[in-house]
């Protein structure tokens, strides 16, 4: 059985653009052997992220279970959790959004401000936002 599941973290005060660097380099080699797929928004600046995985139930679920503990991340929280009959990203074992293509006019369509803050808004809103964030701005390190 597949599920998609979205989360929202905010990165470390240590963690720094090289340790995210090497934090994508290891799903992209991680997660094709787990049948994980995803994709992940950073935005360095405010130091939040926001994360799509979608596979496998048990590998999905043992996936988020190490992010939650692992001390790069701060917040975590689950914003949407559902079983699935297809990937959206199937094309990227860990694909990350270009935030520098991003429109801040697309954050203002479904939040306050111009910022990407997952923790303000609903997780429903959260999934409207990253499925255009990955429409709208292109999606780098495909498979």
């Amino acid at each position: 059985m597949l599920v998609r599941l979205m989360y929202a973290s905010r990165a470390a005060p240590a963690l720094d653009q090289e340790e995210l660097l090497a934090i994508l380099k290891q799903s992209k080699a991680n997660n094709p052997k787990l049948g994980v797929t995803g994709v992940l928004c950073a935005c360095f600046d405010a130091r939040v992220f926001m994360q799509v995985l979608e596979g496998g139930r048990s590998a999905v679920n043992r996936l988020y279970n190490r992010i939650a503990v692992d001390p790069r991340h701060t917040d975590v929280e689950l914003l949407s959790y559902e079983e699935i009959g297809e990937r959206r990203f199937a094309g990227w074992s860990m694909g990350q959004v270009n935030m520098a293509r991003l429109n801040p006019a697309l954050l203002l369509k479904y939040s306050e401000c111009a910022r990407l803050d997952p923790y303000a808004v609903s997780g429903k809103v959260s999934v409207a936002l990253f499925d255009e964030l990955v429409a709208t701005a292109a999606v780098m390190g495909q498979a």
